[in-house]
């Protein structure tokens, strides 16, 4: 049996990269991009669709009729419309969360832009945003956009995630990692 994950990445990145090339040649990322972002806050926002979405039981038509009328009603047209119904129509609306992001990423790659996700302890001030995101940028050599979320449960410091490497300065890991090393002694 297929890993269904897997399956998912493939569809969503099959979908994505042929979005892209389309709204490339209309000359509408951003239109796109801005309308994907919009559809996925719908989702995010609403337990029904995110049922109607994710839930087999509805019928091709019936998830045709309502993202249609969802679509039309928020502003959605030209061509993220026709991707939502040829979504809708071709039973892949299951992966549309997945294609959005895998879209969003190829949109970053086309400008030379790459996402860091950090966790702070804290608030970052704008300043403290505009630092980091030049040091990152001077390891990475690109244009870097912050996801910032703040956990109070790490004390202190931060969490980068760029790509696949981490780099944790947190309090909550320092202080693990000194239990640790008090516990080997005693």
């Amino acid at each position: 049996m297929a890993d269904t994950s897997q399956l998912t990445s493939g569809v969503a990145e099959r979908y994505a990269s042929s979005l892209f090339e389309l709204a490339l040649e209309a000359g509408a990322i951003d239109t796109v991009a801005a309308d994907l972002k919009r559809f996925q806050a719908m989702i995010d926002e609403s337990a029904d669709l995110k049922r109607l979405v994710l839930s087999p039981v509805f019928t091709a038509d019936q998830q045709l009729a309502a993202i249609s009328a969802l679509s039309a009603k928020a502003g959605i047209a030209g061509l993220t419309g026709n991707f939502l119904r040829v979504v809708t129509a071709n039973r892949r609306l299951f992966a549309i969360s997945g294609m959005i992001s895998a879209y969003t990423l190829l949109v970053a790659r086309h400008r030379g832009e790459v996402t860091a996700d950090v966790a702070s302890a804290h608030a970052l001030s704008e300043e403290q945003q505009n630092e980091l995101k030049e040091a990152l940028k001077s390891v990475t050599g690109k244009t870097v956009l912050l996801n910032v979320t703040v956990d109070p449960s790490l004390l202190g410091g931060l969490i980068v995630k760029v790509g696949s490497r981490q780099i944790d300065t947190s309090l909550r890991t320092k202080l693990s990692t000194l239990k640790l090393a008090l516990k080997e002694v005693g």
